[in-house]
């Protein structure tokens, strides 16, 4: 686990209440703050004061989720994460769970900001994990955010009930995200943000929610640069979002799993039905991941994907991928090909993670780009930490800019259509090349997902 050496208390006196959190050497960070509040299957309503001073010196709650109530059953590759990312960690889980960690440097005035939301197959995740902090980001001068959302049941479930009364259905996980985007672009200057700077940062199912921002019109403005880790670009067909009313039938099987026949019923069930009712349709049915994401809506996402991909937001993009990553050459491809069309940068992991054959595996980046490689068990060495201070810098320079060059780094040039280079971080040096199709596709056959 990352250690942290708190010096004391500190109070923050804002215009919508006092926030007591930590000091730290580098950086101030307030934990657990909320930016919403939502009943069950219902939308998120923004927080924007609490009475007396708010206690943010410890993580709020992470929404319920399938790997807390049946953490026995977790295949490998979930014990293989939670060694990586977990171990150690205490975590306390709650209905009431859109919160926020927020790391600012002393002093902070006007600073860029980073709001990450994490992956976790849009089934699991908390902003808690042990890679998620944001002390060495705020040292480079940024403000850095992590967002709870809803997962799982609670984050995605459609029923015809919910269009009836809100005039859409489902997304409840991506409204939590748009509601965090607002909340941080309204208040976040109290923390020594810059509301009207911010880059939103994703990794894996976070990225790919970010994805979906970014072709929603309606969105323009919200945000002024994106980076997605290992979910850029359009997925095939197969695994794009369906429409809600394609997705209600899976929802009525779980409802009746869980023994209701209401919409009601399955908002007054206790979480152990829910989680018992996920379980047991995760064994009946092959099709769980294609249910259990957001959907088209005609809101958030207001038409399918494949129709929208061509014309994104105009922003500054940034995308990364590893060379062991989940499906990697197809990672690498519709990465290449969406920054390619839109003037992007990417980056290409492959710098193998040492004590094991796990190659450069799915999310192993998260622990250099936010340079809390001392949590870990592995051996990192002299190079890993080069990498890491440099794809921290990397990060820090776009999100100020919408541009990740600058004095002291590789130079690290657009995407085009012609041009298929990229920034390669190799266990020798980081500069201009090509990613390893072979190599990943080598990963993809013989590694396939970590195993424990």
């Amino acid at each position: 686990m990352v250690e942290k050496m708190i010096l004391g208390g500190f109070t923050l006196e804002t215009p919508f209440g006092a926030v007591r959190g930590n000091e730290r050497e580098n950086c101030l960070e307030f934990l657990g703050v909320p930016y919403a509040r939502a009943g069950r299957w219902e939308y998120a309503a923004e927080v924007g004061s609490w009475e007396g001073a708010l206690d943010a010196t410890r993580p709020g709650p992470a929404c319920p989720q399938n790997r807390a109530w049946h953490e026995h059953l977790e295949n490998p590759t979930r014990r293989f994460y939670k060694k990586e990312f977990r171990e150690g960690c205490v975590f306390s889980y709650g209905e009431d769970c859109l919160n926020l960690n927020i790391f600012t440097p002393k002093g902070a005035k006007d600073c860029p900001v980073v709001l990450f939301f994490h992956g976790g197959g849009f089934d699991s995740g908390i902003n808690s994990e042990d890679p998620f902090d944001g002390a060495g980001l705020a040292s480079r001068g940024i403000v850095t955010v992590f967002a709870n959302y809803r997962v799982g049941a609670l984050g995605w479930l459609t029923h015809e009930e919910i269009e009836k009364r809100f005039g859409r259905d489902g997304n409840f996980g991506l409204d939590d995200q748009l509601t965090a985007i607002r909340w941080v672009r309204t208040h976040i200057a109290a923390f020594g943000g810059d509301g009207g700077n911010i880059t939103l940062l994703g990794q894996s199912a976070g990225a790919i929610s970010i994805q979906y921002h970014c072709l929603n019109p309606a969105n323009k403005g919200l945000f002024q640069h994106a980076a997605m880790m290992s979910g850029g670009g359009m997925f095939p067909r197969f695994a794009l979002p369906r429409r809600a009313e394609d997705t209600r039938a899976y929802w009525l099987e779980f409802m009746a799993l869980a023994g209701c026949g209401s919409l009601d019923e399955l908002r007054a069930a206790s979480l152990d039905t829910l989680f018992d009712a996920a379980e047991e349709i995760r064994k009946r049915r092959r099709d769980n991941t294609y249910n259990t994401m957001p959907v088209i809506d005609g809101l958030l996402i207001p038409k399918p994907i494949d129709e929208m991909i061509g014309k994104p937001l105009a922003l500054d993009y940034l995308i990364g991928y590893t060379n062991t990553d989940m499906y990697a050459p197809m990672m690498a491809y519709i990465g290449n090909r969406f920054a390619g069309a839109n003037s992007g940068y990417v980056y290409y992991f492959d710098l193998d993670a040492p004590g094991d054959d796990s190659g450069a595996f799915h999310s192993c980046d998260l622990r250099y780009i936010f340079e809390t490689l001392s949590g870990s068990w592995r051996p990192y060495g002299a190079r890993d930490r080069e990498a890491a201070a440099q794809l921290a810098q990397y990060l820090a320079n776009f999100a100020r800019s919408g541009d990740p060059n600058g004095e002291g780094l590789p130079e690290w040039e657009r995407a085009s259509k012609r041009r298929a280079r990229v920034l390669r971080f190799s266990p020798k040096s980081t500069a201009m090349g090509r990613a390893d199709y072979a190599k990943m596709t080598f990963n993809l056959l013989k590694k396939g997902e970590p195993k424990a």
